[in-house]
């Protein structure tokens, strides 16, 4: 059974490996992780026997972690800093535009999905990680497999959505907000470093906290570049790989099974996804005004995305990756510690 397992985890990478290199190919954007996520996601639909290896997945987010943890140094955090009412101004916008997508899907379904709640349509709507948002649901009585096929359509659609519609409007390569990062890699450090952001990981797994793996490497990362302590850049293909398997980890969720769960359920995410995306976009332009920051960078911010994607989208592009993290590790915090009391404060005080 082992065995067979892995030999599923070695097709589904060898997959991904082949469709990252035709997207290098045909020039599409972020190709070591919208490659792997799309061939992955349509092997998976069709039944093909793809499979994600957790331990892959996991060096995977953490890798990503250090990578943009090595971006803040002192002078760009001085900078980030000095933003902290715009990431406040987005996490008010999240939870309010989050709150707003929920009454609409609830008003859409309440009486054609059984088993339907406030609690379903409360954290399917909120722009949080799916895994967590998929715990707060079943604390609450929610349906977890509505909770989760929403998550998973909404990441999936501003992950392929936004790239390809930075990369082919030009946006990229605009902010110079990753100047000043280290560049060269020293092997030695680079071990060092390695060590001390999987201390970090283990620390923030045994904190049982939000994405532990991303925030754990990126905190220790972070806090030693924002120290002045530059141990070793990260190898390209070591970034990469680290695309890929996340790519993987995100495409193997759409099983048949998904496709069949509530068509209407999901077309209705779908359609409030892209309104979601328009909104952000706009509300990114207004911010932009006020910061002076590009709107690029900004939208990638304030957009109904994964940080770990968002982030992933801003390196590559150039598009102010410590300002894009900044908000999204801030909003995802925020959205943890205040949905939940939100949630019984407006629905159950009512009751």
């Amino acid at each position: 059974m082992q065995l067979h397992f892995f030999l599923r985890v070695a097709l589904t990478l060898l997959l991904a490996l082949c469709a990252a290199s035709l997207c290098v190919w045909l020039a599409i954007p972020l190709p070591w992780m919208l490659g792997p996520l799309l061939s992955t996601a349509l092997a998976s639909i069709l039944r093909a026997p793809t499979a994600s290896w957790t331990p892959l997945r996991n060096a995977g987010q953490a890798t990503i972690g250090v990578a943009l943890g090595l971006y803040f140094t002192p002078q760009v955090t001085a900078l980030v800093l000095s933003l902290w009412w715009a990431i406040g101004l987005g996490i008010v916008w999240a939870l309010g535009l989050g709150a707003l997508f929920s009454a609409w899907l609830q008003r859409l379904h309440a009486h054609r999905l059984p088993g339907l709640n406030r609690a379903t349509t409360w954290f399917a709507g909120a722009i949080g990680a799916a895994s967590e948002m998929s715990l707060l649901a079943e604390r609450a009585g929610g349906r977890t497999d509505l909770v989760a096929a929403a998550h998973s359509m909404r990441l999936l659609i501003v992950t392929v959505l936004i790239p390809f519609g930075m990369q082919f409007s030009g946006l990229h390569g605009l902010d110079l907000l990753t100047m000043g990062a280290a560049r060269e890699v020293h092997w030695e450090r680079l071990l060092w470093l390695g060590l001390a952001a999987a201390a970090g990981a283990w620390g923030m797994q045994r904190l049982d906290r939000a994405n532990p793996l991303f925030m754990g490497a990126l905190l220790v990362a972070m806090g030693l570049t924002m120290a002045g302590i530059e141990l070793s850049a990260l190898p390209r293909w070591l970034s990469n790989a680290a695309q890929l398997v996340i790519g993987i980890s995100l495409g193997v969720r759409f099983t048949p099974d998904f496709v069949h769960t509530a068509p209407r359920w999901l077309a209705s995410v779908a359609a409030g996804t892209l309104v979601m995306v328009v909104l952000c976009a706009l509300f990114a332009w207004g911010l932009a005004q006020l910061t002076g920051l590009h709107p690029a960078t900004l939208v990638l911010a304030t957009s109904p995305g994964g940080i770990a994607e968002m982030s992933i989208t801003a390196k590559v592009l150039q598009l102010g990756a410590p300002v894009v993290t900044a908000f999204q590790v801030c909003r995802l915090m925020a959205v943890l510690l205040l949905l939940e009391p939100l949630y019984r404060w407006r629905y159950r005080r009512r009751g």
